[in-house]
């Protein structure tokens, strides 16, 4: 299990600004939910990725997922001709820095690299990725859930395997709405109402946390609401709509009504502080993704039995809608000296039915795959962590409800990067939301137009 959700909303500005050398020598860009099909392979290429699976190699993976090396283990039992060396080289943020590096310097990158959605167009922008449907992988479409699919297929290419996703669920303290007799809340109406009463049982406790510097949680909540603020079209053509998308402002709504009334705590996550919180009862719930579990396992083991996983709360309980909350991507990068070996372990590690198993069970991942998100054993599972319940029939069934067509930004990275000094701040204090979501769009907008790209905003 990874230390840190497999996407953080926050990348250092010096990151930022090196992923964003790129954008600008390239002039132009592509970003996700892609209208156009893949590009077929040659017959000779898809041949040789075959092929490559019975010849020697030896192959680089930069990764920062622990236990997975058990994965790669299998690999390399099956296809004891190819070496392939894991190398950790920092959670997701640290391994861009050193990619983009590598990358500038013309040697040094591996051959295959973990990249998390949101970043994924960024690189397949600037061809810092093979595109994988040139090699026969638009083929594995239909083994993997539809919003995992969605993330890799990027202006008409295919630049990453899915390895992992994030659906969001409520993962709540039990005990905590037993003993106030609260129902896990089915619409954010009744979210409220919740939080209400848990502030008036104990004014120091709150139905949860948002972090001031998560771009990648607040994303991720205006997906859920039915937002849609980013969207690319062609080649260089971007909208940026925070101020005026109707998922937003459903979002806006909500959280400026749990900010003002103290009922959610602005507080960032991941610290000893928060999980301090999240173990003492102080956060009553935790609004994320599928990957959560083992997190709170290792983390807080004393709050084992308190737990419980249920879907999120809706706007429209109707027309239920649900988001992704982090996951990840397998791409090879094309300094690669053997690109059909390094697309062949790449697929094997992700598709391979032996595989995505090992990875869900030795490294801890959710899966992007049908073949685990459908299989009953998985399903029906009970988990002794949470009293018994057989969690992952919750969160497979939000894996399903995952609306699709949500986009990054070509140049996510960088908002990311600026999301704290805008949106943050007004989380953080208590301010005007809308008004900041509207500097964040202008930042934004205006990096975006300094790279090239024809920027639409508003209206």
């Amino acid at each position: 299990m990874k230390t840190l959700p497999s996407r953080r909303g926050v990348i250092p500005a010096g990151i930022a600004a090196a992923l964003s050398l790129a954008l600008a020598a390239c002039g132009g860009g592509s970003g996700g939910g892609a209208t156009a099909a893949p590009s077929a392979a040659a017959p000779s290429a898809t041949a040789a990725v075959q092929d490559a699976l019975s010849k020697p190699a030896e192959l680089t993976f930069w990764t920062w997922v622990t236990g997975i090396e058990k994965t790669v283990a299998r690999f390399t039992t099956k296809y004891p001709n190819i070496k392939v060396n894991v190398v950790n080289t920092g959670q997701s943020a640290d391994q861009y820095t050193k990619l983009q590096t590598a990358i500038k310097a013309g040697s040094g990158a591996p051959d295959v690299a973990q990249i998390e959605y949101f970043a994924l167009p960024q690189f397949a922008l600037a061809k810092q990725v093979v595109n994988l449907a040139d090699y026969g992988a638009a083929a594995l479409k239909d083994k993997f859930a539809d919003s995992a699919w969605g993330q890799v297929a990027i202006n008409g290419g295919v630049y990453g395997v899915p390895q992992d996703t994030g659906p969001m669920a409520m993962f709540y303290r039990k005990d905590i709405f037993d003993k106030l007799k609260i129902k896990p809340p089915a619409t954010w109406a009744e979210f409220v109402d919740a939080a209400k009463k848990i502030k008036a049982a104990d004014s120091g406790s709150f139905i949860t946390s948002i972090d001031p510097g998560d771009a990648g949680g607040v994303d991720s909540l205006i997906w859920q609401a039915g937002g849609a603020p980013f969207k690319t079209s062609g080649e260089s053509s971007v909208s940026v709509k925070l101020d005026s998308d109707p998922g937003v402002k459903q979002w806006v709504g909500t959280m400026s009504t749990l900010l003002g009334e103290k009922l959610v705590d602005p507080q960032p996550g991941w610290t000893d502080e928060w999980w301090k919180g999240m173990g003492s009862g102080k956060y009553a719930v935790w609004l994320t993704g599928a990957w959560a579990p083992n997190g709170i396992i290792n983390s807080i083991p004393k709050t084992k039995g308190k737990w419980a996983v249920a879907p999120m709360p809706q706007y429209d309980a109707a027309k239920p809608m649900n988001a992704e909350n982090g996951g990840s991507s397998v791409a090879v990068i094309p300094q690669s000296k053997n690109i059909p070996a390094a697309v062949a372990f790449a697929q094997w590690l992700n598709s391979d039915p032996e595989a995505v198993k090992s990875l869900n069970t030795e490294a801890g991942l959710f899966p992007a795959t049908k073949v685990l998100l459908d299989d009953p054993a998985f399903r029906d599972a009970p988990q002794e962590f949470f009293g018994g319940q057989k969690i992952n029939q919750v969160l497979g069934d939000a894996s399903a409800a995952v609306r699709p067509g949500w986009q990054y930004l070509p140049f996510q990275v960088y908002a990311n990067s600026i999301f704290k000094d805008t949106v943050g701040q007004a989380i953080d204090s208590g301010g005007d939301l809308s008004a900041a979501l509207k500097t964040w769009q202008d930042r934004i907008s205006a990096f975006g137009t300094e790279q090239g790209f024809t920027l639409t905003s508003g209206g």
